[in-house]
């Protein structure tokens, strides 16, 4: 047995020398490595810039720093690139077709336009080797090739910054740890609300093309699709090597631009929800009058039939549409396509002082929306309006059981 454990420790003491030797070994050829040497003058860095007064520009924007020192190289590594000269823009990017595209400016120029745009810009230093520098340069050129350099846009799930994490993370030879709030798990819906409180119609926009898909709750990884909640994350994250060993991800964080109050430009006078206030309004109006003169004015249920069509066209087109949390809507209920149909047949009947069946298939419909409101989440003017358009159906069943009622 003795000697059984001479032979074992003289076997551990030749294991761990030849290690030793071949790390040392390793450490020496990267050294001589001047490919691996010249990266000690590099300086990767995660910019995030603040958002702007241009719809595209609300979120804020990420972008990736390449500082080459020893080769006096400093250069912007951007992934969300477009031109609204594109062939039909608008309708590719509701239909989620969208094409952006990666591009590599001096970095001079890039901050020089946000400077102009007055948008503030932070610049994360991140604690790289010369390893991680190198994969990260050569994966930059690859991406770069023509034929990889564009890419099909997804505002939540592949955007300018989840390329820009992506492109670090994936490139760091050790694992990227995050310090998670499991306790906080907005939904993608309530993420963007924290960007368009002050831009009411654009979160109404917004509201009603997003389905019940974007009422999911996300995790941290999926928040990462905002600029700023990838900062916070990069900021508290760190690398765990493969040797168990600890580094921050982030070594310095800087203000390259500071912060200034921007002024949100008033747009239109009245909010959404003031405006179906309006609606309303002229509704209760409507049947005053009716009631008053024993009219039914059918006039304004043509219209708000031929409006409720319309937009529900709209968001059925989005069934087609790549963007996957779209596809479901339940909002269809309440801006029914089916009104655009039964538009003529309606009116006809309400011409004779009848009530046509779809009003009470409509009925039925909004009743069903505002109970799966419970699942998705409505902009409040959608409830409103949901509410006006029930009372209205109401009103006209009653007015057509009362023989003394002609019509307009």
């Amino acid at each position: 047995m003795k000697h059984l454990k001479h032979i074992l420790r003289g076997l551990s003491a030749v294991i761990l020398l030849s290690l030793t030797t071949a790390v040392e070994a390793r450490e020496a050829v990267e050294e001589q490595n001047p490919i691996l040497k010249s990266m000690d003058s590099v300086e990767v860095s995660l910019l995030t810039c603040g958002p702007g007064q241009e719809v595209y520009s609300l979120y804020g924007h990420t972008a990736i720093r390449f500082h080459d020192i020893g080769r006096n190289q400093d250069l912007s590594i951007n992934y969300g690139m477009f031109s609204f000269q594109q062939k039909n823009f608008i309708l590719r990017f509701v239909f989620g077709i969208t094409d952006y595209e990666m591009a590599i400016q001096p970095f001079n120029l890039f901050i020089e336009e946000y400077r102009s745009d007055g948008r503030w810009v932070k610049e994360q230093a991140l604690n790289l080797s010369r390893e991680e520098k190198w994969a990260i340069t050569q994966a930059i050129d690859e991406n770069y090739r023509p034929e990889n350099k564009v890419y099909r846009y997804n505002y939540f799930y592949d955007n300018c910054t989840t390329r820009a994490r992506d492109m670090i993370v994936e490139h760091i030879t050790g694992k990227v740890s995050y310090a998670e709030n499991r306790s906080y798990s907005p939904s993608y819906r309530s993420l963007i609300h924290d960007y368009t409180h002050g831009h009411p119609w654009m979160q109404l926009g917004n509201d009603l093309l997003l389905g019940v898909k974007a009422d999911a709750k996300t995790n941290q990884e999926q928040q990462q699709f905002l600029p700023v909640h990838l900062e916070n994350d990069f900021d508290n994250a760190i690398i765990i090597n493969k040797d168990g060993s600890r580094r921050k991800l982030v070594t310095q964080s800087t203000y390259l631009l500071p912060p200034v109050a921007n002024h949100t430009d008033g747009g239109f006078p009245l909010s959404p929800i003031g405006c179906v206030l309006v609606l309303a309004a002229i509704t209760i109006t409507i049947c005053f009058v009716e009631a008053f003169t024993k009219k039914i004015i059918w006039g304004f249920d043509a219209l708000w039939l031929l409006v409720d069509g319309l937009c529900g066209l709209i968001i059925l087109a989005m069934v087609f549409s790549q963007h996957p949390t779209v596809s479901l809507n339940f909002q269809i209920l309440i801006l029914c396509p089916l009104s655009i149909i039964f538009l003529i047949p309606v009116v006809r009947k309400l011409r004779k002082h009848q009530a046509h069946g779809y009003l009470n298939v409509l009925m039925a419909f909004l009743i069903i929306a505002l109970f799966l409101g419970i699942w998705q989440r409505y902009d409040v003017a959608m409830y409103i309006l949901a509410l006006i358009l029930l009372i209205r159906i109401a009103i006209i069943k009653y007015w057509c059981k009362k023989p003394k009622l002609t019509n307009e």
